[in-house]
């Protein structure tokens, strides 16, 4: 299990937000914390500790008023961390390698390949054809209805007829270099993880996969890995201390193997 940090940025600043809150109309979405520090800031933390793999991820659409903004703090925290990060939020081939020039090791996408509630290999394949299987990443972020979970897509707003399920990871898999799973239900909530996504991703197992959504708690990176059979990685967002939560950075890092020399005060 390795720690994939995150920085997500809405409205122009870097937030933790309940996942299932955000809205593009008005731009709206139920905050948890908001940070003093600009997106560099943490891109440098995350570099001074050689934490690498961590997500950007921009959480306006890019008809918003403050994507411009938002877009801008990305940029300049792939920069600061060049190869340390990964970039999402709109991602499309016509804007791909603009992230991947400034820095990104990986884009991830969602949006552009789930459309019409299905998987579009067509634009998967072009997608793949522009960036390269191994600079991409698959945004499955799932939330739960009827018993199953689904993936989503539109900044976690619209369902798709597609279940997570290891036979649907097993073919997305021939298009990409890692997978980002969001359950979103619980994103931002600090109420624990979901548990049964969290054994799907470790009994499949065949693809680095990082998971987000709920982690309360170090009971909860426990049972993360347990279930995860230690190959399951991990992002925290509100229950970090970075972002108001208790959860302390430095004990992180050392829980998830990190043996950095560096001083890890902060």
């Amino acid at each position: 299990m390795e720690f994939r940090p995150c920085i997500d940025i809405h409205n122009g600043s870097v937030k933790q937000i309940v996942g299932g809150s955000l809205k593009d109309q008005g731009d709206q979405a139920s905050e948890n914390f908001v940070a003093a520090q600009d997106a560099v800031f943490f891109a440098r933390l995350y570099q001074q500790h050689d934490v690498k793999n961590g997500h950007v991820i921009l959480l306006n659409p890019v008809t918003s008023p403050y994507y411009r903004k938002t877009k801008q703090q990305a940029l300049e925290a792939l920069r600061a961390y060049p190869d340390g990060l990964q970039a999402g939020g709109g991602i499309t081939p016509d804007n791909a390698g603009e992230f991947l020039d400034a820095g990104a090791s990986h884009v991830i996408v969602t949006s552009y390949v789930f459309q019409n509630g299905q998987i579009q290999y067509e634009r998967l394949r072009e997608l793949v054809q522009k960036v390269g299987r191994r600079n991409l990443v698959l945004d499955l972020s799932v939330r739960k209805k009827e018993g199953r979970y689904y993936i989503v897509t539109d900044r976690w707003q619209k369902y798709t007829d597609v279940e997570l399920t290891e036979r649907t990871m097993e073919e997305l898999s021939l298009y990409c270099d890692e997978f980002l799973v969001h359950a979103v239900d619980v994103e931002g909530k600090a109420s624990g993880i979901e548990e049964p996504v969290a054994k799907l991703l470790g009994d499949w197992g065949k693809l680095p996969v990082t998971y987000a959504g709920g982690v309360h708690d170090f009971q909860d990176l426990e049972r993360l890995k347990i279930l995860g059979k230690n190959r399951v990685h991990v992002t925290i967002g509100s229950a970090l201390d970075l972002f108001g939560g208790h959860m302390q950075f430095e004990e992180v890092l050392r829980f998830t193997g990190y043996t950095t020399k560096k001083n890890l005060s902060h």
